[in-house]
């Protein structure tokens, strides 16, 4: 069984405020463990005050939801009730987040965590995440639901 370690946690923060900065974007950047819990949240220098309350949604959203956001993104237009309830249940932390710049942590085929990114368009976001966890190691790939291969893969 793999864990996210707070120092996981940081060079995943490092790199993402590191790659952020190349791009000219502030960015705020949090990442949870598999339970949603934060491990790590930071702030970059110039980014927006409500960026570390987002990228901390994002985050749980990948984490406790166990996919991406923007997979997230059409189950949430098909059942928009549903997903307006979510955020509603006792246990919920935070909202969900269906959006761009939201990242589940999977090692070894395991989901350990989540990534938020914040701060710059949805794609930017999206883009930073998708390179840093890519470069770190860590798997892109998630089933579909209801099906045993990678969404994309189906056939």
């Amino acid at each position: 069984m793999s864990n996210l370690t707070l120092a996981d946690a940081d060079e995943i923060v490092d790199a993402v405020l590191k790659r952020a900065q190349s791009l000219g974007k502030a960015v705020s950047v949090a990442v949870v463990d598999a339970g949603g819990f934060v491990v790590s949240v930071r702030r970059s220098d110039g980014a927006r005050p409500l960026t570390p309350d987002i990228a901390r949604a994002k985050a749980y959203t990948a984490a406790v939801m166990q996919r991406p956001g923007k997979m997230l993104k059409k189950w949430q237009e098909s059942q928009p009730v549903f997903f307006s309830q979510l955020s509603q249940l006792p246990g919920a932390a935070l909202p969900i987040m269906a959006t761009e710049g939201s990242m589940t942590i999977k090692k070894d085929g395991e989901i350990i965590g989540g990534l938020g990114v914040a701060g710059g368009t949805a794609d930017e976001d999206q883009q930073v995440a998708d390179e840093v966890l890519a470069a770190l190691g860590y798997e892109l790939e998630f089933a579909a639901w209801g099906a045993g291969k990678p969404a994309g893969q189906e056939n």
